[in-house]
């Protein structure tokens, strides 16, 4: 399946297929698009943000039904395949901590955390073989992370991803430096997350380069540059294993260069969508009322938010678009049709091979 590319090793962690799958919520990566990325050899992933939004017990006790969902994907990904199944845990999260908890008790592979320093969580896994990967913006960022779990914890990050200012949904940046990114950010950005990842340990932490990644030509240039591994999202929204709406998938499809959005998002960062009826009203500075059973992020609140992004992430994946924040990353409009996980990725693997054997 690798035709020829170097596995990623994440700790004892074999990973055949050097591909991440990036951790898109609400509910947009979850057991069924997870299990069939690590059939492929990938490392499939869930993104644990409100896994338990719509449910009855949601409005009752919402940690308790994110806790109790979450285990639930992990669970339903394990049985469905033999491969490598990892969380996405949003930083920004009331309830962090008891979901990397929860992750790692339920035999999560790996947990890759962003939206601030994960500096906390090597406590979560403890006494678990859950893998652990800090997701940074900048060397600045993974020295922190690396430094402080050293001190605490006595053990350095099993990988780092580093995310550039392409990618979609929440990013951190600022909002001045996406429209547009300049050219080789994410080439510099990795280069100084390898030169960390070098001083960690004995031998390097590996490195997982993402953000914008189309195809396997950006990804040869990646494996090139001295990254171990790529991360990819957007793509994979586009496949028939992506449980979302048909009309998110249609959006996609039709999306153009300039229906691609930087929107301001109550957890604090900028975040890049697609053009909707309603980020459409975000943009001339509409908002919608809405009432909190649960303060859901620590940076959000809800008496002066101009709306939910939980609630709206939720309505894109169930297709009521009027109302939804569709996330994207940059290259969405490159996106022309839906074909299976395995088509795309063995497509992936295959252009990233021809590519690097034309580099070196």
């Amino acid at each position: 399946m690798s035709r020829g590319l170097r596995p990623l090793l994440i700790g004892d962690l074999k990973v055949e297929l050097p591909i991440v799958q990036g951790g898109m919520g609400v509910m947009v990566s979850t057991a069924t698009l997870a299990a069939a990325v690590a059939d492929c050899g990938a490392a499939g992933t869930i993104a644990g943000v409100a896994l338990g939004y719509g449910t009855p017990e949601n409005e009752s006790d919402y940690p308790a039904a994110s806790r109790n969902a979450l285990r639930e994907e992990i669970c339903k990904a394990k049985a469905a395949t033999k491969g490598v199944v990892g969380i996405n845990i949003l930083g920004a999260l009331t309830n962090y901590d008891d979901l990397a908890r929860t992750a790692a008790q339920a035999g999560a592979d790996f947990i890759a955390s962003g939206a601030g320093l994960p500096l906390s969580l090597p406590q979560h896994a403890e006494g678990t073989d859950t893998r652990l990967i800090p997701i940074v913006s900048s060397g600045r960022a993974a020295a922190i992370i690396a430094r402080s779990w050293k001190k605490r914890y006595g053990r350095i990050p099993d990988a780092f991803i580093v995310e550039g200012p392409m990618a979609g949904g929440h990013l951190g940046f600022h909002k001045r430096d996406l429209q547009p990114p300049a050219p080789g950010v994410l080439e510099e950005l990795v280069r100084e997350v390898l030169a960390v990842a070098r001083d960690c340990a004995d031998s390097p932490v590996p490195v997982i380069a993402a953000g914008g990644i189309f195809d396997g030509k950006d990804a040869a240039r990646f494996f090139a540059l001295g990254a171990s591994g790529v991360q990819i999202a957007t793509r994979l929204v586009a496949t028939h294993e992506c449980s979302v709406a048909q009309s998110f998938k249609d959006l996609y499809l039709s999306a153009r260069p300039e229906d691609v959005v930087i929107i301001d998002s109550p957890v604090g960062m900028p975040g890049r969508a697609i053009r909707t009826p309603f980020v459409d009203r975000l943009l001339r500075g509409e908002g919608e009322p809405f009432h909190c059973g649960y303060q859901c992020l620590k940076t959000c609140d809800p008496r002066t938010a101009p709306y939910c992004i939980a609630k709206a992430l939720f309505n894109a994946v169930r297709g009521d678009l009027d109302h939804a924040v569709v996330f994207a990353g940059s290259n969405v409009s490159r996106v022309h049709e839906i074909v299976s996980t395995r088509e795309l990725l063995e497509g992936f693997a295959a252009e990233a091979q021809a590519e690097l054997a034309r580099l070196v």
